[in-house]
Parts: C-alpha cells; structure tokens; sequence
C-alpha cells in the first residue's frame, strides 16, 4: 500500500501519565495503520488504553515517546496550537454525550466547526447539506430537546462531517443510545464508510464488527488482536 493510503500511522506509540512518584503506563509500544475509506473499531475493557489511543489519534494528546502521522502530517513535535489547527481540519468528533448546545438550533449546532475554522461563507448551506445526508432535512430548526437520541447523535455526526475532515472519531457513538436508535446509528457510519470515509470507532458495543473493516483489541496499552473483518468500499469507477 502506498504511503500516502495511510490516514493513520502510528508507530512504537508509548504514553506515561505520572501522578507523583507513580507512573500509570496507559500505551506501551503500540503500533497502527488505518487505511484511506476505512472502518475500524476499537475495543477493549476499561483501562485498557482505549481513550488514551483515541486522544493521540484525535489530536487532543500526544505521546510520550514513538510517532503519529496524520493523514501525512506528523504530530508528535507540535506545539499545542499547530495541534490544534490539524484537530480542527483533520478530525471531526462524534461523543457518547452528543455535546450539542441545549440552546441552539441543529443547524446552528453543526455550523460551529466551520465557525472555529475561520469560514465566514456558506455556512449555513454546508450545514444544512450535512444534515441532510444524515437524514434530518426536517429537524434543521429543532433544538437538542426537541429531538431523540438517535436524532441528536445524527446532528453530532453532521457536525462532524461539515469540514470534511480526514476521520471521523466516534467515541462510544451508541453508548446513551437504546437499541433501535443504536442500529440506526451503526448503519449511518456503515453508509458513510460505503462512501469513502475513514472512521474510527472506540467502542465496547460488539455490533461495530458488524460494519467494520477490522477490530483492533486493546489490552493494558498494547493491540493483542487485530482481525479483518469486511472489504474495504470499492474505489473503481
């Protein structure tokens, strides 16, 4: 595979947190590769460094020794502003808890990352065309206690794509969500990684491998599995 398939590369990844005189090791040599058009999920129990890997991935850390490329831009150096700025080009976040403004509308909601990029123009047109490709065409005007989980998720999402970052970060997208809205949410990132999205899951629901390239397992800060599971979305014409 060419260099420049490669979304994610990280290579020997080792991350210390010190609390005084002890040393928590949350990563320890950890080694990935995610490929362009991707879907890969994350698992492992808790403390097993599944956040720690997600925020170096995201941009919102970096390790304490080995290295991160993300999508061709190397980030363990930066400085906490250049890191930033990649974050805010490169990633587009979804949470378990939405973290939508309770006051503002759907479209306000998924016109912030642009706001924060500097775009002044065609914002709310973005916005509004993200919406729509998450199927809340409708629900533009709602606000978050307006709408379902699923529908409030479906705006983080949005609010994900409208940069058209690198990746998109799920972290536990299902994880306040009841079973139906669960599915319906898991199809959404099946149907976005269908065409042509990278995205990576950090999950503990086992429906992800339903839609999943492969699974990375994580144990105490190292990948003790890593299994392909589906084809990766066709790139002929």
């Amino acid at each position: 595979m060419k260099m420049s398939d490669w979304v994610i590369e990280a290579e020997n990844l080792s991350k210390v947190y010190r609390m005084g005189t002890v040393e928590v090791h949350a990563l320890c040599g950890l080694s990935l590769k995610v490929a362009r058009g991707e879907i890969v999920a994350i698992m492992g129990p808790s403390g097993s460094g599944k956040s720690t890997l997600m925020n170096i991935i995201g941009c919102l850390d970096r390790p304490t020794a080995g290295e991160y490329i993300l999508d061709g831009e190397k980030t363990a150096q930066l400085k906490d502003d250049q890191l930033a700025s990649i974050r805010n080009r490169k990633v587009g976040f979804v949470f378990q808890s939405f973290n939508l403004l309770s006051r503002a509308s759907a479209l306000f909601n998924v016109e912030l990352p642009m706001r924060y990029a500097g775009v002044r123009s065609g914002r709310k047109a973005r916005a509004r065309e993200a919406l729509e490709s998450v199927g809340l065409a409708d629900r533009i005007s709602h606000h978050p206690n307006e709408l379902s989980g699923g529908q409030q998720q479906r705006v983080a999402i949005a609010r994900a794509l409208v940069n058209n970052p690198a990746i998109i970060l799920a972290d536990e997208p299902t994880g306040n969500l009841d079973s139906a809205s669960g599915a319906s949410v898991m199809q959404l990132l099946s149907e976005l990684h269908q065409s042509g999205r990278t995205i990576v899951v950090v999950t503990h629901d086992v429906r992800m491998t339903q839609v999943a390239t492969h699974t990375v397992q994580l144990l105490d800060g190292q990948i003790v599995d890593e299994t392909a599971l589906n084809a990766l979305p066709s790139t002929s014409s």
